[in-house]
């Protein structure tokens, strides 16, 4: 068998959209491309199919239709969360986040800071998990928003955040959760989680790019963010694109019929690799609690390397990977996450990001990690 040119594995920045879901945007953007606002036939059929999406993403992630909000992503999604629940208070007040979080959260935390919010950090452990007993001493009377990730974007770690959820639900304190990166790898069940709002985005499980939804919990209201049109019951303004939005729930539906299986495969694939690397690369460091991650993720540290580097290295070498956060690309600064695992220099700096796909194939694996060890092997030859 041929080797590959180009091993993808950054699919945590972006996935290749499903074919089925490619065609389902031709069909819809053919056939359903009135305003869904508009009161004629190719209003109506536009709205059905939107209405049909709704339903569709609402049914599987154990929400009401009510609760879908459109957005174009899980930036949006989370900026409307945050800015929305900040917005109902005439005073600022404290907020609490995870440590490490990914941008979209801390640009739009940093803002609230500016405009005299005080913030309170939820320390992780050294696998990244978030430490037990530090909910009790957060300042309840006076906290107005919580946030934290679920499923982070860089080390993949997973949250139990019920235990969390249930002392906001205690407090009448809104909680937020940066969903973006598990919906569509492991189930999502939203009104078991207790959470007030969730955010995902369609581009993180083969869906198109420029659309995500915020979950709301009915009931629930938010301070405006966006002003314009009605649409999304007043929350969200601006014609809603319908074909995108079908794109997503078919997306999502792919992954739903079968996601026992997917997360298997994945997950042998993730682990393939990762044992491939322990056994060629050592010295090297997983990063996060191996037990409580996505099924996806490996992020691993090449300690006496430059991150930098290896990942040039590794583009001209045909393997797709990052350093992190791709909303943070560009950044001199180490990743976040791992410095608040207390990782020390030589490993944070040496850490890249490695997230399969579900189109992937051992063989496809087994040439990436012969290409890694390659790289590896040769940066470290010319120290």
């Amino acid at each position: 068998m041929t080797a590959p040119d180009f091993v993808y594995l950054d699919n945590n920045a972006t996935t290749r959209p499903y074919p089925e879901v490619v065609e389902a945007l031709a069909r819809h953007f053919r056939d359903s491309f009135g305003n869904p606002g508009s009161r004629h036939a190719a209003g109506r059929r536009a709205r059905q199919a939107l209405e049909l999406a709704r339903e569709s993403i609402a049914n599987i992630l154990g929400a009401t239709p009510k609760e879908v909000i459109f957005t174009s992503g899980g930036t949006e999604s989370t900026n409307l969360a945050i800015f929305g629940f900040a917005g109902r208070n005439s005073q600022p007040g404290a907020m609490a986040l995870t440590a490490g979080e990914h941008p979209a959260t801390m640009e739009a935390c940093r803002w609230l800071e500016r405009a005299g919010w005080r913030r309170h950090t939820l320390e992780v452990d050294a696998d990244g998990l978030l430490k037990t007993g530090q909910y009790e001493r957060l300042p309840w009377d006076d906290l107005k928003l919580v946030t934290v990730i679920l499923a982070h974007n860089e080390t993949g770690v997973l949250q139990d955040v019920q235990p969390l959820a249930r002392m906001c639900g205690e407090h009448g304190v809104p909680f937020h959760l940066d969903a973006v990166q598990a919906v569509g790898k492991i189930p999502v069940h939203f009104h078991e989680l207790g959470v007030t709002s969730l955010a995902l985005g369609a581009h993180k499980f083969h869906g198109p790019r420029g659309i995500g939804a915020l979950l709301l919990r009915e009931g629930v209201e938010l301070a405006p963010y966006l002003f314009g049109g009605h649409q999304e019951a007043g929350r969200r303004p601006g014609t809603e694109p319908v074909a995108l939005a079908v794109g997503m729930a078919r997306a999502l539906e792919i992954w739903n019929a079968d996601h026992e299986d997917r997360t298997r495969r994945v997950r042998e694939l993730r682990d393939r690799l990762e044992a491939a690397l322990l056994a060629t690369c050592a010295p090297a460091v997983v990063n996060g609690a191996r037990e409580r991650r996505l099924p996806n993720t490996l992020n691993i540290a090449f300690p006496g390397l430059d991150g930098e580097a290896l990942l040039v290295a590794l583009d001209l070498e045909g393997v797709a990977c990052s350093l992190g956060s791709t909303c943070a690309s560009g950044s001199a600064e180490p990743a976040p996450a791992l410095v608040a695992m207390g990782k020390p220099a030589d490993v944070y700096r040496s850490s890249v990001r490695f997230s399969v796909g579900q189109e992937g194939t051992a063989e496809e694996i087994d040439e990436a990690a012969s290409r890694i060890a390659r790289v590896v092997g040769r940066l470290r030859a010319a120290r």
